[in-house]
């Protein structure tokens, strides 16, 4: 055997170098775990280096084998997702076996840049953030109703928002912000929320980022009003939450609306383990559909949208076959959805009333729409454009 072919048949059977987290895993934990694994958000850990990483391999191992990290509740069988959270099977696989392998650290030269983070911030630093008037003190027990608090903008000519983050400043207190628009000349929210809604953040919500050529608008003199979701956490708190916005610098085509597909008037009775709800929204004008965001309370089971077409076709759209309240995803397709007018968005969720339902508060009672987490709610919220609404010379032709 001549050294040429001895050296071959060694490299050949020498086992390939193992895993590690310089050079396999921490790329992987860049892209995908550092957005909540960080100080300030809302994991229970940061995911930064090695020595964040090491002490709970384990845990890492058990939760992306069963595939609870990174969340995602889409069925896969329906749409294709822009913000899809999920690990692909090489990216599971390279992790599984670093932790067999003893989570080995590797050598430091071959980790990866490190990704910037704006503190505090996912959306990057805001170009304007609005705190409400002063801190605000959370009773230890019992309930508390939705607190509303109202901000001057100072806005002396209509802003065009491409990015806004809604920030809770303590987040054992705060369940979710809702921050409303108030044009000038309005007090409280207007008679269809959804229309001057802002942005908000409940649990597992993203921030919103709009795509290129399409914003939200707030008009010069307007106010920004604070919708407070607080829950006591069994000791007195203090709250003082914020909103970031980023302004658009590209011009801006078409406004971005919210509608909130909601059906107000159920009644699940007790014991039921699979009550149906129902919405509908019929779309009046041309649209964009941008994003789906389903919202339910602790009995919520499953949601699912299906789109009608005026041809009688009907595709489901996004469907979530086991709800999570903690995991309130904005769900955005990958490519946006056109609905000529005349087309029908359906909402159909169950709910489950049941002692099966562990995060069940009291199955005995009927439940109806309410406020609290205890109580239900059904909305599934969508995020669109009017193709005819089109933004001119800072100005927009509105068909609202």
């Amino acid at each position: 055997m001549t050294l040429t072919v001895l050296f071959a048949t060694l490299i050949a059977s020498t086992p390939p170098s193992s895993v590690t987290y310089s050079r396999d895993v921490a790329p992987i934990f860049r892209r995908s775990c550092e957005g909540c694994h960080r100080p300030g958000e809302a994991a229970p850990m940061p995911l930064l280096s090695y020595e964040d990483a090491r002490p709970h391999a384990r845990t890492i191992k058990k939760v992306i084998e069963n595939k609870e990290m990174p969340p995602w509740h889409a069925d896969p069988a329906h749409g294709e997702w822009k913000n899809d959270r999920r690990l692909k099977d090489d990216e599971i696989k390279t992790i599984l076996s670093w932790v067999e392998a003893g989570a080995p650290e590797g050598d430091k030269k071959d980790l990866p840049p490190k990704r910037e983070h704006v503190e505090g911030w996912n959306i990057g630093m805001p170009d304007a953030v609005f705190k409400i008037p002063e801190e605000f003190t959370v009773k230890a027990k019992g309930e508390v109703p939705y607190k509303y608090f109202t901000v001057d903008t100072g806005f002396t000519e209509d802003k065009w928002i491409q990015a806004a983050e809604a920030r809770p400043g303590n987040r054992a207190v705060v369940h979710h912000i809702i921050v409303f628009i108030q044009e000038p000349g309005q007090r409280g929210i207007d008679r269809n929320p959804w229309k001057s809604h802002l942005c908000g953040t409940a649990p597992g919500e993203e921030p919103d980022v709009f795509p290129p050529g399409t914003a939200k608008r707030i008009k010069a003199g307007s106010k920004l009003l604070f919708q407070m979701h607080y829950t006591p956490s069994g000791k007195v708190e203090k709250d003082q939450s914020m909103v970031g916005l980023k302004f658009a610098t590209a011009p801006v085509k078409h406004e971005v609306r919210v509608h909130g597909i909601m059906n107000t008037w159920f009644n699940i009775p007790a014991g039921a383990n699979n009550h149906e709800v129902q919405s509908t929204y019929n779309v009046k004008e041309d649209s964009t559909l941008w994003a789906f965001m389903p919202h339910m309370h602790v009995r919520g089971k499953d949601f699912k949208y299906e789109i009608v077409f005026p041809d009688g076709r009907r595709e489901t759209a996004l469907n979530v076959p086991r709800w999570d309240f903690n995991w309130q995803h904005n769900y955005v397709p990958r490519t946006p959805l056109k609905l000529p007018a005349g087309t029908k968005i359906l909402c159909t969720a169950h709910f489950d009333n049941s002692s099966e339902n562990k995060s069940n508060p009291d199955p005995t009672k009927n439940v109806r729409w309410g406020d609290q987490t205890w109580e239900e709610m059904m909305i599934g919220f969508v995020t669109f454009t009017r193709d005819a609404n089109v933004v001119q010379d800072g100005g927009a032709v509105q068909r609202l």
